[in-house]
């Protein structure tokens, strides 16, 4: 059974992106090992930090869940046109030291969602995280997108989907990403023992 990792970018308790990767690990959780994880106990990048006490504890244990996971999938909030500084933070901890990067992010694959209570479903943000995940040799998914505007309008109070079309169209999008990644393992099995 393959494993996907989802990051949520939000710190909100009642966040609509965790909410998404929840409903998500729900609509998956019997053909894929699908494990929600937040960054709230991540802490402010700073090189005087990890120069004088290594990498924090949750980095790390971050790390290794990206590392071990077949796939990656990411949900972003839109802050002001763009990445959510807690979320491109969370990614640069990742990131440390550089040799790492080969690691944990090259060549898994990759695919961004995101929910916002505002129009442009966090379009912007989406296509902002391209260079990001370009620098750390990834392979994003292009076969869907899931851009999901006044989430609070698609989400109830316990942050189930109410809008079933919504609904139809995360389960399409997560069989699409999740063929993507079982075929990358596959060619990943295939090299290995080639």
């Amino acid at each position: 059974m393959i494993k996907i990792v989802g990051i949520s970018g939000s710190l909100r308790a009642a966040s609509y992106n965790t909410a998404l990767l929840q409903v998500a690990a729900e609509t998956v959780k019997d053909i894929v090992e699908f494990e929600v994880v937040t960054i709230n106990d991540i802490p402010l990048y700073n090189e005087d930090v990890e120069n004088s006490d290594g990498i924090p504890q949750s980095v790390i244990t971050l790390q290794e869940k990206v590392a071990t996971a077949d796939g990656v999938l990411i949900a972003t909030p839109e802050y002001n046109h763009s990445i959510p500084g807690v979320l491109k933070n969370a990614i640069d901890w990742l990131s440390r030291p550089p040799k790492e990067i080969p690691r944990i992010f090259s060549n898994r694959p990759v695919a961004v969602v995101g929910a916002t209570m505002g129009g442009l479903g966090t379009a912007l943000s989406q296509a902002a995280w391209l260079p990001v995940l370009r620098r750390l040799n990834m392979r994003p998914w292009f076969g869907g997108q899931i851009m999901i505007s006044k989430a609070h309008n698609v989400f109830d109070e316990s942050g189930k989907i109410i809008d079933e079309t919504v609904q139809t169209h995360l389960k399409q999008f997560l069989d699409g990403f999740i063929n993507f990644v079982e075929s990358n393992n596959t060619k990943k099995h295939t090299k290995n023992i080639n």
